[in-house]
């Protein structure tokens, strides 16, 4: 296996490391399946670039970038601002939804509050 530098090499371990540490996650159910497709893919490709120098030289050269290191650099910059990006959406959803909730539970709240006689007009039974 011929590697272009260290930096590949790291990569690729790296990678390696990541998907192993994200399927542990999933394991112990501290990442959904959801997620945890992406960080999969992500690694896959990443270690792909990594362990394969035709491949990634072959990048390289289709990016018009000026070394292997920069295209790795890259793709994990990409995958940096889309995750952020798809985050981002699924922050905001959550914040309507949230808000739509708590509207729902004061209606609720005001609803029982309404509902139950107020101390001071509760008849006594004589």
């Amino acid at each position: 296996m011929y590697f272009v530098s260290r930096t590949q090499i790291i990569v690729a371990i790296g990678a390696v490391v990541l998907a192993l540490h994200v399927l542990d996650l999933v394991r112990r159910r501290r990442l959904s399946e959801e997620y945890s497709l992406l960080w999969v893919l992500s690694t896959v490709v990443i270690a792909v670039m990594g362990f394969t120098t035709p491949v990634l030289m072959w990048i390289t050269r289709l990016l018009g970038m000026y070394g292997a290191a920069s295209t790795a650099y890259s793709f994990g910059l990409m995958f940096c601002v889309v995750m952020l990006l798809y985050l981002s959406q699924k922050i905001s959803r959550l914040g309507t939804e949230n808000q739509a909730l708590v509207r729902e539970l004061a209606l609720l709240r005001f609803e029982l509050e309404s509902s139950r006689p107020s101390p001071g007009s509760r008849k006594e039974p004589q």
